[in-house]
């Protein structure tokens, strides 16, 4: 299998050096017609369900078509792939694609943020016939809601159930929520509740003490991963977004969490934090490999 993934990253790599720019191109026209020129022009997918398993230490034969193989998958999804801005830091384009998603996750041994991992996470999903869908969610900013398709979440229909999974919002439930209205869910990460917003919306909110923190609105209209293209564009250009603000990489582990940031390491055991401030950019880079895994040859500052 190791093989196989490595001939597809070879052939999946040439592919990319002559088409990226053009896809940041229409990305950023947002022109319908050259989408659909783009996208008869593309190579056959190179997804691959048994090396995304590998990649976050599954395999196949232990996936059922059930809540807890669906627990199991989120939570071994969190613990094996960070969430993380490092494109974006390094001003390197990222594209609405799954294969580009496969390449950087799986291939490269990467993360990514929430159209990255939720668009690759859903399609896993629905490639061991978990019936999903893709629902745009709107991020809580401490005064208000962020835009339609700020965020990117699934939603799973099981044996008649509904539940909410979300590998790309960081620090976050560990194993999905049922979609379930005003009802307490005790989680590793803390206590969860789904309840009725305004209009179409629904509400994930965590408690804080004595009171329930909003954490995001989302609806349950099914939407395509292209839908989210025009959000992705802004997240990593503006200089609005906090995804433009400098390095974040932020892991689950056994005990807690660890997080690097360009400005300081944060380890998190047992509700405890631990932090280490970083002295130079040879510090943050020798961190993101030693506590990630994560090095590009030849990077040594942003371009």
């Amino acid at each position: 299998m190791v093989n196989k993934v490595s001939a597809d990253y070879n052939q999946l790599s040439l592919y990319r050096k002559y088409d990226i720019a053009f896809r940041v191109t229409v990305t950023k026209m947002r022109c319908p017609e050259l989408h659909g020129l783009f996208n008869s022009m593309k190579a056959p997918s190179r997804f691959n369900p048994q090396g995304y398993l590998e990649r976050i230490g599954a395999g196949v034969r232990d996936v059922s078509v059930d809540a807890e193989s669906l627990r199991r998958l989120q939570r071994s999804h969190l613990l094996s792939v960070p969430f993380e801005n490092l494109d974006i830091y390094w001003k390197r384009p990222i594209t609405i694609d799954v294969d580009r998603f496969f390449e950087k996750i799986v291939i490269d041994r990467r993360g990514g943020f929430c159209y990255e991992l939720n668009g690759l996470f859903n399609e896993l999903l629905r490639s061991l016939d978990f019936e999903t869908r893709l629902v745009s969610a709107r991020v809580f900013n401490g005064s208000g809601y962020g835009p339609e398709f700020d965020h990117a979440a699934i939603l799973i229909r099981l044996d008649g159930d509904e539940y909410l999974a979300d590998v790309g919002f960081g620090d976050f439930t560990t194993e999905p929520l049922r979609f379930e209205l005003d009802v307490e869910q005790n989680d590793a990460a803390g206590i969860f509740m789904i309840r009725s917003s305004e209009g179409e919306y629904f509400e994930v909110a965590k408690r804080d003490g004595d009171e329930w923190r909003s954490e995001y609105i989302f609806s349950e209209q099914a939407r395509r991963l292209s839908d989210f293209e025009e959000v992705c564009a802004h997240q990593q250009y503006s200089p609005d977004s906090h995804f433009t603000k400098g390095a974040l990489c932020s892991l689950l582990t056994d005990s807690g969490r660890k997080t690097l940031t360009d400005k300081k390491l944060i380890k998190t055991i047992a509700d405890q934090k631990h932090e280490q401030p970083i002295g130079s950019e040879s510090e943050f880079y020798n961190l993101l490999k030693k506590e990630f895994g994560i090095e590009l040859p030849g990077l040594t500052e942003r371009s």
